[in-house]
C-alpha cells in the first residue's frame, strides 16, 4: 500500500540524522557501488533512486583519477525544481558537475560520500 502521508523535508532530514554507521550494505543494480541503510532510506523516502543511478553511472570515468578511487564527495543542490550534481575530491576540488533540468527532490541539498565504493550519508562515515 502506498504511503499517502509524505514526510516533510524537515522530517526526512531528522530521520537521516539518526543513521550512524551501517551494518548492512545494498548492491546497486549497476554493480559499481554499494550503499548503506541511510542511503536506502533516502532513496525510498524521496524517490531518488535516480541519484544513485547518476552517481553509479560516473564511476567508470572517475575511477581513472587516483584521487577519487577511494573517496568521493557528492553534493546535490536543488533550486526551483532544477538541480546541480557535483562530485569533488576530499580537498574540495570539484571534478564533475551535472545540471539536472527537473527534479522533485524535496530537500534543498544533500551530501553523500562514496568511500571504498560504498555510498553513505556523512553521518555514516
Amino acid at each position: 500500500m502506498a504511503n499517502t502521508t509524505a514526510k516533510t523535508a524537515e522530517e526526512i532530514v531528522a530521520d537521516l540524522e539518526q543513521f550512524t554507521g551501517s551494518s548492512v550494505v545494498y548492491r546497486h543494480w549497476l554493480g559499481v557501488l554499494r550503499y548503506t541503510e541511510g542511503v536506502k532510506y533516502l532513496a525510498e523516502s524521496t524517490q531518488c533512486y535516480w541519484l544513485l543511478d547518476a552517481i553509479g553511472s560516473y564511476q567508470g570515468q572517475l575511477q581513472s583519477n587516483p584521487e577519487l578511487r577511494d573517496f568521493q564527495i557528492w553534493h546535490l543542490i536543488v533550486q526551483e525544481k532544477t538541480a546541480t550534481l557535483i562530485c569533488g575530491e576530499d580537498t574540495d576540488k570539484e571534478v564533475l558537475r551535472q545540471q539536472i533540468k527537473y527534479t522533485d527532490f524535496p530537500l534543498p541539498e544533500i551530501k553523500l560520500y562514496l568511500a571504498q565504493k560504498v555510498l553513505m550519508l556523512p553521518s555514516e562515515y
